[in-house]
């Protein structure tokens, strides 16, 4: 009993708040908030009340439009760049060096024995097309050349292209094909690549306007084919060791040779070697600026033994970059030429990761020039015989490269090198005999010259200076700042703070509960129409109610008229006596209040 007082006392103070309609919610709030504005709307006249209601809702309107302005600069994450400059003692960058041929030409000729041979039948049929190829043509691994053969394409006609194999014995059908294609090696052909899935259903052509390109690509895609069935640990051994590749090393004043160099494969280019990476040891530093300070390195590449269709580029490729960050060489890197001593002055100034994934999702392999993620297959035309004509479309996909540029943001610290570069030739004429002589001594214990001009590189990489440019990139727009923005704007135009809003989020609530309400009277008095709407006259009145419930001994007596009784001629309907109803004021239900004052009475 007790509890059920003290929540009718709670619902009596509730019911004595905001109250039960919109009107009575709206003119509480405008008296009771803090914000200014609306308490003028129920205070003022007539004309005032227009008024200040008028400037109340312009300036919620202002204050509603501002917000907006700040939270989408907010949103729009922008940042500002600040440039310091500053002298200090620098740790010396990683260098990694590669040779711009991946592997020795003399052990792995036996690996590419068929493809060497159809790339030299291939370039006979282009440099000579007017003699007769069929006899050499036969002793050829066709297997190869069936799965993407080079093609010319007859554009002479743009709107009739003739497509002609450039071993084939017949031209669309017709055996005018060597008439035909001695017509197509004048400037309307083209050479391009034939790429087919399996069935050889579904072909697309790769055009190229240079047929050195087109069989170089060509070359480059049949001898990927065949790397890839190889394991790694034999194209290590297949490449240039670090022994025989840097002759000699010397770092500031200390000297140094490849076993202060970490090896990695890198499949454009073999065995790479990266000095001062960081990984095992700590990075170390630039004592001064100047060559004398630097790395100087003498590399032998061995250009004699390069192998002839896959590389046509001689000479070092070259790249600085941050300790334990691997090296993106084939992209950021610079090539040395031979027989040059080149100096290069260090001013400090994923997408392949990401293709390989939609390679691997589509193509159902890894690239074999790519990095493979762990229990992954490289392609090969044995294991996956449609990857070239896949890879090939992946390639020229624009929604593959912006899904990945959309991936690869830019890291948060990053540390570029800009390097300056200048060339000369070494060693030069007069020096020429003695150097070789000395280096061919200290690598093959040679009393003769093993070495040339052709094959040997010299590396002076140092820092110019000590200076160097920090680029800083910090958040425009933080959180504090648009609270900030967001509170003046609300003061200066509303004169409300936080409690206002909390205030107006008490309304929402209230404007809330007393819907529900309305909706709940709605429902229920739905609920009572549908019930009455089941009886066919009009609902009994009180009257009738009590008057058929009481006075049961003097109800009129009812007897069926038969036929043989005679009705009195003067006979009139008597009124049924009843009880007259009671006074219904005192069954009036009184206030809360009252019913609480009362019992508070009685108590005393």
């Amino acid at each position: 009993m007790h509890v059920k007082k003290y929540l009718l006392k709670c619902l009596h103070r509730l019911q004595k708040g905001p109250g039960y309609t919109y009107k009575e919610l709206l003119v509480w709030y405008c008296d009771n908030t803090n914000t200014h504005g609306p308490k003028r709307i129920i205070c003022e006249g007539p004309k005032k009340k227009a008024m200040w209601f008028l400037i109340t809702l312009l300036f919620a309107a202002l204050v509603c439009w501002q917000w907006g302005i700040f939270i989408r600069t907010y949103l729009s994450w922008e940042v500002s760049v600040s440039l310091s400059l500053g002298f200090k003692t620098m740790d010396f960058p990683a260098v990694t060096i590669c040779n711009a041929s991946p592997f020795k030409y003399s052990k792995i000729k036996h690996l590419l024995k068929d493809l060497d041979e159809l790339m030299e039948a291939v370039l006979e049929r282009i440099l000579a097309p007017e003699l007769n190829h069929a006899n050499a043509t036969k002793a050829l691994n066709s297997s190869i050349w069936n799965h993407t053969p080079l093609v010319l394409i007859d554009e002479r006609n743009h709107h009739h292209p003739v497509v002609l194999d450039l071993f084939g014995d017949r031209h669309n059908g017709s055996s005018n094909s060597s008439a035909s294609e001695k017509i197509c090696n004048a400037q309307g052909c083209k050479m391009a690549m034939r790429l087919c899935s399996l069935n050889g259903t579904q072909c697309t052509f790769r055009n190229f306007t240079s047929a050195t390109q087109a069989v170089t690509e060509w070359y480059v895609l049949q001898a990927t084919n065949i790397f890839a069935q190889v394991p790694q640990e034999e194209l290590v051994e297949m490449s240039y060791p670090g022994e025989q590749m840097i002759l000699a090393c010397l770092f500031g004043a200390e000297p140094c040779n490849y076993r202060n160099f970490t090896s990695i494969f890198y499949p454009h280019y073999g065995n790479c070697y990266i000095f001062n990476w960081g990984m095992t040891e700590k990075a170390l530093p630039s004592a001064n600026p100047g060559t004398e300070f630097g790395l100087k390195l003498i590399l032998d590449i061995g250009q004699e033994d390069y192998v002839p269709f896959l590389t046509s580029t001689a000479g070092v490729r070259l790249m600085l970059h941050e300790q334990r960050s691997y090296p993106f060489i084939r992209d950021e890197g610079i090539y040395a030429m031979s027989g040059t001593e080149t100096s290069i002055g260090v001013l400090v100034a994923c997408l392949h990761s990401c293709f390989q994934d939609h390679m691997i999702h589509h193509c159902s392999c890894g690239h074999y020039l790519y990095p493979l993620p762990r229990g992954e297959k490289y392609c090969n035309n044995r294991d996956f015989p449609d990857w070239a004509h896949c890879y090939s479309d992946l390639q020229m996909s624009v929604a593959q490269r912006e899904t990945c540029i959309g991936m690869c943001k830019e890291s948060c610290n990053d540390t570029q090198y800009k390097m300056t570069i200048s060339m000369a030739d070494w060693p030069s004429e007069a020096s020429e005999d003695w150097i070789f002589h000395v280096l061919s001594q200290e690598r093959d214990q040679s009393t003769n010259i093993t070495l040339s001009r052709k094959g040997i590189v010299k590396l002076n990489i140092y820092f110019q200076e000590f200076n160097y440019r920090t680029i800083e990139e910090s958040a425009a727009n933080n959180i504090v700042w648009l609270l900030s923005n967001l509170g003046g704007q609300f003061g200066f135009w509303m004169g409300g703070s936080v409690l206002c809003l909390i205030e107006f989020g008490e309304i929402i609530i209230d404007f809330v509960w007393i819907t529900i309400i309305k909706l709940v009277a709605l429902a229920k008095s739905l609920r009572q129409r549908r019930a009455q709407a089941n009886y066919s006259g009009p609902p009994p009145t009180v009257a009738e109610l009590v008057e058929a419930h009481t006075n049961f001994s003097f109800q009129p007596d009812t007897y069926p008229h038969s036929p043989n009784t005679g009705s009195y001629p003067n006979e009139q309907a008597l009124p049924i006596p009843g009880t007259p109803p009671p006074n219904y004021d005192s069954l009036r239900l009184q206030p809360l209040d009252v019913i609480e004052s009362e019992s508070d009475g009685d108590a005393i």
